[in-house]
């Protein structure tokens, strides 16, 4: 039976910044595909910012053709309008690919670190440059594109078991 290689779509959402990034798996290879961010203006008024998010992420699924898509979990922060307009945009990034018909797993921030850095409290630059070390031939130009990116390596080790917990609820 042929192996097919994954197309994995991961997502840092931010109602400021979304990060989007594709990788391939195939077996224990991963493959950049490419990656990037959404950008919204401060100063528009929040359906709008919602709606770019929408639209873009729209775009990436179409132009990529992901097969699975991976979001990291919100964090709950002092700010608790900051934590509603950041779940408002998660919603967003969920409700996408869902719609496109893929599997969504979400994944804590802590268990996204300890995938790729091997702590759960990794530093910004550290995720980084292990980024660069797992995906030899990604260049993310912003630290949400690298964070995506690392949500989708960490969907990459642990997607059988999320795709598993999916089917059975």
């Amino acid at each position: 039976m042929a192996r097919h290689p994954i197309r994995i779509l991961g997502i840092d959402p931010g109602l400021r910044r979304t990060g989007w990034g594709l990788i391939e798996t195939d077996g224990n290879r991963l493959i950049h595909v490419a990656c990037g961010s959404l950008e919204t203006s401060d100063r528009a008024e929040l359906g709008t910012r919602l709606l770019a998010i929408h639209d873009g992420l729209i775009a990436v699924i179409e132009q990529y053709q992901p097969h699975e898509a991976a979001v990291e979990a919100t964090f709950v922060n002092a700010n608790a309008a900051a934590t509603l307009k950041l779940g408002q945009a998660r919603g967003i990034a969920m409700l996408v690919p869902a719609k496109a018909g893929l599997t969504v797993a979400e994944y804590a921030p802590n268990v996204v670190k300890k995938t790729v850095v091997g702590a759960g409290h990794g530093e910004k630059a550290q995720i980084r440059m292990m980024i660069g070390v797992l995906l030899p031939k990604a260049d993310p130009q912003s630290e949400d594109a690298a964070d995506a990116l690392a949500i989708a390596v960490c969907h990459a080790h642990h997607r059988t078991s999320a795709v598993l917990r999916v089917a059975a609820s």
